[in-house]
């Protein structure tokens, strides 16, 4: 029998928790009482998380897929896999790190059954978080609402509920930079939201550090918005302009025989000033170039060295 709902959870290196994540989550599912199925992508772990994914698959054959990816590719396309192989109606991805508790995907499922197609869980509260992760996490979603064209509502996550026609469509965008929550935005349909308490972490570090986070900032912004371009645009009329100015000054102290703007200092800042504003104008065009050449070389998004699952 095919499941009703797929959980689809990404696994780096977290040998600590796994087993916990797998049992909360065979409780929650088990007290819907449909068919469901849990695939678990192991996204290049390098401590013992693979072969205790394989020890659980072997234990729970009738529920527990297990897709090991041939090496780290990151978190966004490890959803990607997982969603490659669920068979559900619906599919539900969720971290595998218990942050985000597996009982709140009762809640999303009710909200499916009464008719959304999309239904994200959204952190009311964050627990063990720093000031610092809090102030960067609210800048960064104000910043993609202000820079791109899609709507990503405040404080959802990956946490999330798909129904297969908006898994469908998500399936048909394989870009290579992705940002899944932007691209299920994206999509449309009828969403709703579920507020919920994200919990500390009760093991292990997080794997989303600054840099991750920068990278998937950059990625949201390039693959939605046009504006960086834009602004190269504007900053290149602003230095022509102040060009013209300057100009301009320079001829009236000229013919008015005051002393001119020069000095060797002066020179050097303004060269200076306009050679940053060139070079970050060439990094901005070289991120949109960099998406393109990603995407005409048409590499898969990413390679599997095994799947564990029932036959």
């Amino acid at each position: 029998m095919d499941p009703l709902i797929s959980v689809v959870a990404p696994v780096y290196n977290e040998e600590a928790l796994i087993r916990e994540f797998h049992e909360r989550v065979c409780a929650t599912m088990d007290s819907l009482g449909e068919p469901w199925e849990l695939i678990l992508v192991d996204d290049g772990s390098g401590d013992e998380t693979p072969a205790l994914l394989d020890a659980i698959q072997g234990e729970d054959s009738d529920h527990v897929v297990v897709v090991h990816l041939a090496r780290n590719f990151g978190h966004q396309l490890a959803i990607t896999a997982g969603m490659d192989y669920a068979r559900g109606e619906a599919v539900v991805t969720i971290d595998s790190d218990l942050q985000d508790p597996p009982e709140v995907i009762v809640d999303l499922v009710k909200q499916w059954r009464e008719g959304y197609e999309v239904v994200y869980a959204v952190r009311a509260e964050r627990e063990g978080e720093t000031w610092f992760k809090l102030f960067t996490a609210g800048l960064f979603y104000r910043l993609i609402q202000r820079l791109t064209s899609v709507t990503i509502p405040m404080e959802a996550g990956d946490f999330r509920l798909l129904d297969r026609k908006a898994l469908a469509y998500l399936r048909s965008m394989r870009e290579h930079s992705r940002f899944v929550r932007a691209m299920t935005s994206w999509v449309g349909l009828r969403q709703s939201g579920v507020p919920y308490r994200r919990q500390a972490r009760k093991a292990g570090e997080t794997k989303y550090t600054v840099r991750k986070m920068v990278r998937l900032a950059i990625d949201a912004i390039t693959g939605y918005s046009t504006l960086p371009l834009k602004l190269a645009l504007w900053s290149g009329f602003v230095a022509a302009a102040l060009g013209a100015v300057m100009a301009v000054v320079l001829t009236i102290n000229r013919l008015g025989g005051t002393a001119p703007l020069a000095g060797q200092g002066f020179t050097a800042s303004l060269v200076l000033f306009i050679g940053g504003v060139q070079m970050v104008m060439v990094g901005i065009l070289g991120e949109y170039i960099g998406r393109i050449y990603d995407e005409v070389r048409q590499r898969p998004l990413y390679t599997v060295q095994e799947v564990r699952r029932k036959a």
